[in-house]
């Protein structure tokens, strides 16, 4: 896959990807941001740009990026607006999901479509009462001859609106033991019974089509089982684990460095006592830890992302770049709404939609608290005495 993506190609990419974030995100953010405004523009955009098949295998029509500039992208889009990252990072955690795990004929029906767009998915896993832990879901699939009939609930839904389909996990057999045992996942087209009951007001991540869904007699044909075999659900849904967990890294890596970027900049437009105060040492010393956080977080999701480049197990790296980089957004958006002082609270800058973005990345993808734990479990088990 990498043999594709010598250093001058990636450049040339990256530099696409600079041209299109400077001149089609930047000047709507705020204003879609501030007015919870679907950027449908912006998807045609990423259609022709190819980022909806930025992680396909070009054996099925996409660009086969490995992660680490696939991270790169991320990093890029984010650090002016992270919300438009989750529309194409969902859909290509699906993508990677069937490729990795669907049938063949799976395979050649969906990915080509969902490399230029034509079709859109996302990942149903979520439900009111299991989050972390997946095995508490309560959605339960039936099989009825050649379908089955799904009923249950989800939430926190990207792409559920506007897209075409979700991956979504139910169980097949309720009773199972252990619990993971009874669970499939589902390639989920819209139709009768497939119900977005409504799109979520939230705090940040605004404009993005995040909802809650019903699945009132859902009916799936059998051959939409991924993988063709019940029970390997909760495997398919924690082995793209990592994937995800090193994008949500790169978004939070892009909410730092688009923070510091902005404070830096007000740091020498902002005078007090006769001078900027990027000359007063309080100043400096949040922007010289900004900095150095900014790139210690991207070095880890480097990191994480050559090991799953390699195939390697990177469950460790992906949960340190996760945990760190996200947690750095925090910081370093938090740290620039003190810099901006009274001016943050100001919708006319932007530090204040950083602010309110930051954290869900601490949350999403696997609690931070999770990602500790999955650390300091391998670091164990990597060195045991």
């Amino acid at each position: 896959m990498d043999l594709m993506w010598g250093p001058e190609e990636e450049q040339t990419l990256l530099d696409a990807i600079d041209n299109w974030v400077e001149k089609s995100v930047a000047p709507i953010a705020q204003e879609y941001d501030q007015e919870d405004k679907y950027p449908h523009q912006l998807v045609e955009e990423m259609k022709d740009l190819g980022l909806f098949g930025a992680t396909i295998s070009p054996e099925y029509g996409g660009l086969g990026l490995p992660a680490r500039i696939y991270a790169k992208i991320v990093i890029k889009v984010a650090s002016v607006w992270m919300a438009p990252s989750g529309i194409f990072n969902s859909h290509l955690i699906m993508a990677a999901a069937i490729e990795r795990c669907g049938t063949e004929e799976q395979k050649r029906k969906y990915l080509p479509r969902m490399a230029t767009g034509e079709l859109r998915g996302g990942l149903g896993l979520t439900e009111p009462n299991a989050g972390t832990d997946l095995q508490a879901i309560r959605t339960v699939a039936k099989r009825e001859g050649d379908h089955y009939v799904i009923n249950g609930a989800k939430t926190w839904i990207t792409n559920s609106l506007y897209g075409d389909m979700i991956l979504l996990l139910a169980k097949t057999d309720p009773e199972a033991q252990p619990r993971h045992k009874g669970m499939t996942m589902f390639i989920a087209e819209k139709s009768e019974g497939f119900i977005v009951a409504k799109k979520m007001k939230k705090a940040g991540y605004r404009a993005i089509d995040t909802c809650e869904l019903v699945f009132e007699n859902y009916k799936v044909p059998a051959d939409c089982v991924l993988g063709g075999e019940e029970g390997k659900g909760f495997l398919h849904a924690v082995g793209g684990l990592e994937l995800g967990r090193i994008n949500v890294a790169a978004r939070g890596c892009g909410i730092a460095e688009g923070a510091l970027r902005l404070a830096v900049r007000y740091a020498q437009e902002r005078m007090t006592f006769g001078k900027p105060i990027a000359e007063h040492q309080a100043i400096q010393l949040k922007l010289g830890e900004m900095a150095a956080k900014v790139e210690a977080s991207k070095l880890l999701i480097e990191s994480a992302a050559n090991a799953y480049d390699k195939g390697e197990r990177c469950d460790m790296e992906a949960g340190m770049a996760k945990y760190f980089a996200t947690e750095t957004g925090v910081f370093c958006a938090q740290e620039g709404m003190r810099i901006f002082g009274g001016y943050s609270y100001s919708v006319e800058y932007d530090i204040e939609r950083f602010y309110r973005d930051a954290m869900l990345m601490c949350i999403g993808e696997g609690t931070n608290e999770m990602q500790r734990i999955i650390i300091a479990k391998q670091l164990v088990a990597r060195n045991k005495i």
